[in-house]
């Protein structure tokens, strides 16, 4: 019979939306077993995300520091041993994790590791012969892995956490319209699942024309700080939050909002944590993969025309296609998009 006060170590060290998938699953595994003691290996930027989960703490992998290499991931292995972990959750199954498996090994420490699907996901993206069936979501693949530890959760019963309380300079940026809020994150790290800016432009005119409507701009790097403060001199309802918020804070905002237009990308899952309705937008990804945000309806994906590309998806993470595909995310027409917000949040 597994300990109920055992000390877990779950490792999930990136992509931000990746990370954020795990924050409802922890959630209700906490739940479920409150007298596990939870240490999350990631980055420390993301320790924000599970700072309000009981007996959850955050260990910063420094992977580009003192836990480069095969050599720092040992000493990152003993430290963890070093802090009582009993058994190991490796929802990330890389190269990195790999390794630390080994060492825990050797310490002893039993490890259960993802099952990511690899067989059923290259069946899925395939040109020819593809088998186009919605696989298991990511989320339930993390549970899976607790269930293999002896701690099964049911994530149909999780709970999303109150709104968080906004910080001063969070009020400040935002103002105190009584307007639903809509988040608008409308980057990707792969352009071919990145909404064009003529047709965010064209969502974002027709979003302004209701006064019952704020818009929030999310985003992160300098181009994309540039278009999103353009969109937000050219349209009086709109607001940029990039670069102005510090991670917790924007985490804060985002459990605020009435819903989130996203692609799909980090935001969705970012929001999908606080139960928040997310719009998401796909292009050559397609939510069948298991990525679409937790437990947001089908009906809330927006796709291509598939008759048009048929092909997708044609790759899990959209960086990969066959010519002619890398625009296929503009016959989703912005009227729809709009529709749908409005929908949501009116």
């Amino acid at each position: 019979m597994p300990d109920p006060a055992a000390h877990i170590l779950v490792i999930r060290l990136s992509a931000m939306g990746d990370v954020a998938m795990t924050v409802p699953v922890l959630r209700k595994l906490t739940e479920t077993y409150p007298k596990l003691k939870v240490t999350m290996l990631t980055r420390g930027f993301f320790a924000p995300m599970f700072k309000d989960i009981p007996n959850v703490s955050v260990y910063e992998a420094d992977i580009k520091g003192v836990h480069n290499g095969v050599t720092g991931l040992g000493r990152l292995a003993k430290e963890l041993r070093d802090e009582g972990v009993d058994i190991v959750a490796d929802l990330h199954n890389v190269l990195r994790s790999n390794v630390l498996k080994s060492v825990f090994y050797l310490f002893g420490i039993p490890v259960e590791q993802i099952n990511k699907g690899r067989s059923e996901k290259k069946a899925l993206t395939r040109s020819d012969n593809k088998v186009f069936e919605q696989l298991k979501s990511t989320h339930q693949r993390y549970a899976d892995v607790f269930g293999a530890l002896g701690y099964p959760v049911n994530l149909e019963t999780v709970k999303f956490p109150e709104k968080q309380k906004l910080s001063q300079k969070t009020r400040e940026i935002v103002g105190n319209s009584p307007a639903k809020w809509i988040g608008v994150a409308p980057f990707a790290q792969h352009s071919s699942k990145a909404y064009p800016p003529d047709l965010v432009e064209k969502v974002l005119s027709k979003l302004n024309e209701n006064p019952k409507i704020k818009v929030l701009l999310f985003g992160g790097g300098k181009i994309e700080k540039a278009q999103l403060e353009a969109w937000e001199k050219k349209f009086p309802n709109a607001v940029c939050i990039a670069g102005k918020l510090s991670f917790e804070e924007e985490l804060a905002l985002i459990s605020n909002l009435d819903a989130m237009l996203s692609m799909d990308s980090g935001n969705a899952h970012l929001a999908a944590m606080y139960g928040i309705p997310v719009i998401s937008l796909w292009g050559v990804t397609h939510p069948y993969a298991g990525f679409r945000a937790f437990r947001q309806p089908m009906e809330n994906c927006l796709l291509p025309d598939l008759e048009m590309y048929p092909k997708i998806p044609t790759s899990v993470y959209g960086d990969r296609f066959p010519e002619g595909y890398e625009e296929a995310i503009r016959t989703i027409p912005p009227e729809k998009v709009v529709k749908k917000l409005e929908e949501v949040v009116l």
